[in-house]
């Protein structure tokens, strides 16, 4: 981690010896808070996956367009984000508090280094609202019974999956908890996911990441993320590649291959 001046500094109870997916993702978005251990491995993915950095970036400029939309357009008061990783510039709360002030956000993730950032940085609004549940968020009934001492869950809520249920590797355990989250909220809800789709070079990218030391993370069939959606209704333009979902500037080059959706429970 880095101090007030950008020095490297050690956190205690951290391990800093192995990968970890967050300070990975974090060093592919030019962060600073990360170790040479995870450094060495995002090299090796750019190396290996170049499109890598264009992911990373792309995923979350489709985060914040997509809570955008939602706060702005369709009216959403309250965000459950899972996953959250690192705080970085434009987190859910910034967005959605822009637009709407009294936004409340919910933050999951069930690293302690993430808490420790989440508690100094994930501050809202005082007409808003943010909390950070620490938990994981396979354990949809501990994040929902903690999430709800912030949200109103009988009030509509979007659920934020992104550029994370490749963590969960069993699609069918992914499409349950999935269901389980959305099961427990209103109709007026919203899924907003996005994955890596499976090609020759998102594999090999998954197999290098998993045996640098990191957890694993799978890349799937586009047709299998896109069944995440089933029983819900999609946003325009539906799913397909994160880059020309509402893109806000003219898209340069070819479209990312992490591919995902915003769709409403009705």
């Amino acid at each position: 981690m880095t101090d007030g001046q950008g020095n490297q500094v050690a956190v205690d109870g951290f391990d800093t010896g192995t990968p970890h997916s967050a300070r990975v993702w974090n060093y592919w978005l030019g962060g600073k808070d990360n170790y040479e251990v995870d450094r060495r491995l995002g090299a090796t993915m750019e190396e290996l996956f170049p499109q890598i950095i264009g992911i990373a970036r792309a995923s979350r400029a489709f985060q914040a367009r997509a809570v955008r939309h939602l706060a702005a357009e369709a009216g959403v008061r309250q965000f459950l984000d899972l996953g959250t990783g690192l705080p970085t510039a434009n987190a859910t709360h910034e967005v959605a508090q822009v637009v709407e002030p009294t936004a409340r956000i919910v933050y999951v993730d069930n690293d302690p280094i993430v808490l420790a950032h989440a508690q100094a940085l994930l501050t809202s609004r005082p007409e808003g609202a943010t909390d950070y549940v620490h938990a994981d968020l396979r354990d949809v009934e501990a994040v929902l019974r903690q999430a709800a001492r912030t949200l109103d869950l009988d009030r509509p809520v979007a659920v934020m999956v992104l550029s994370t249920l490749g963590h969960v590797a069993d699609s069918e355990e992914a499409a349950a908890l999935l269901r389980g989250y959305l099961d427990a909220l209103p109709a007026g809800s919203y899924l907003m996911l996005c994955d890596t789709i499976e090609t020759t070079e998102t594999k090999a990218g998954s197999d290098e990441y998993a045996s640098g030391g990191a957890m694993p993370y799978v890349s799937r069939p586009k047709e299998l993320i896109a069944a995440f959606a089933d029983g819900l209704e999609l946003v325009e333009p539906g799913f397909g590649s994160i880059s020309l979902w509402r893109p806000e500037e003219p898209v340069v080059g070819d479209p990312v291959d992490q591919w995902g959706f915003v769709a409403a429970k009705r």
